[in-house]
């Protein structure tokens, strides 16, 4: 009898580590050439720079949806200071290894903000921190109230530290891997469910993540657990099903039906039916014959 008869979760006999690791470019699937081991740039790209005062360098992915939401959100609050020029940054084309986009985020990955509206630009890099300086400069979607706050924090962090569990981990090596293997499969699809529960137990306690205000919480954990809960990140919804999870379903499909929700989400988007789709953003004329992308 071998090792794998006796023990079903056992992998057939195959790679084992070397000593000293090193990098091929063929590392990774699909996504092999949007790392790499180094940091810095690889080549010279000024980035492009429109006349609002806030410049968003970024993607459509979960991580720049949550920036486009937080923007889409402030100006329908009325806040002027808030409008944006939003420019694509094609991660698999090498865009964020451009010397323009890592003077803003040396660490290469979308989104990434420049502020222009103060004498010295401030340059804002990863998501969460993002959310946090636009809910503190226009002092909207984060609480005064320190455990109301505090509370927003915590799942604001929770966010941060999750979804690399999900993104990186599940995302990866179900729907990105070379070829499907079992064992970080079941890993990270146990620790997807995890998260799932951990939401949906929250939210059975109260309307939005914090309390009963929609926040930056809400805003940074939907892009990523909204649409994995409507089924339409990694094609995964049947296989976590998703489906189970109430009260996720249910913040899920609350929040989706907003109209900055709908916009945000088709701003830096390259695919979808081309009415979903802008690549630049500058000003309001610019949804004029778009459809949003709705839940």
């Amino acid at each position: 009898m071998s090792d794998t008869d006796a023990n079903p979760d056992a992998q057939p006999p195959g790679y084992q580590p070397p000593k000293v690791w090193e990098w091929s470019d063929a590392n990774g699937g699909k996504f092999s050439k949007t790392n790499r081991p180094i940091a810095g740039p690889t080549h010279e790209k000024e980035l492009p720079v429109g006349d609002n005062p806030l410049q968003l360098y970024s993607l459509a992915t979960p991580n720049g949806v949550k920036v486009t939401i937080m923007l889409e959100e402030l100006l329908d609050l009325g806040h002027t200071g808030a409008e944006y020029d939003a420019y694509t940054i094609d991660i698999g084309d090498g865009d964020q290894f451009g010397g323009g986009f890592v003077a803003i985020n040396p660490n290469s990955k979308i989104p990434a903000l420049l502020d222009r509206s103060q004498d010295q630009p401030i340059r804002v890099f990863e998501s969460g921190s993002i959310l946090l300086y636009l809910a503190e400069k226009f002092d909207e979607f984060l609480p005064k109230d320190p455990a109301t706050r505090t509370e927003t924090l915590n799942w604001l962090f929770w966010q941060m530290g999750s979804a690399p569990y999900l993104g990186g981990g599940f995302g990866h090596f179900y729907a990105y891997a070379p070829f499907p293997q079992k064992y970080p499969i079941d890993r990270f699809a146990m620790e997807a469910k995890r998260q799932l529960d951990v939401l949906d137990r929250r939210l059975g306690e109260s309307r939005f993540l914090a309390g009963d205000a929609y926040t930056i919480a809400d805003i940074a954990v939907w892009p990523w657990y909204g649409v994995l809960a409507l089924g339409k990140l990694y094609d995964a919804g049947e296989f976590l099903q998703v489906q189970d999870y109430k009260n996720l379903q249910r913040w899920t499909r609350e929040i989706g039906k907003r109209p900055a929700v709908e916009r945000g989400r088709m701003i830096n988007r390259k695919w979808g039916d081309e009415n979903t789709q802008m690549l630049e953003r500058h000003g309001p004329a610019d949804y004029e014959g778009k459809a949003g992308v709705k839940i």
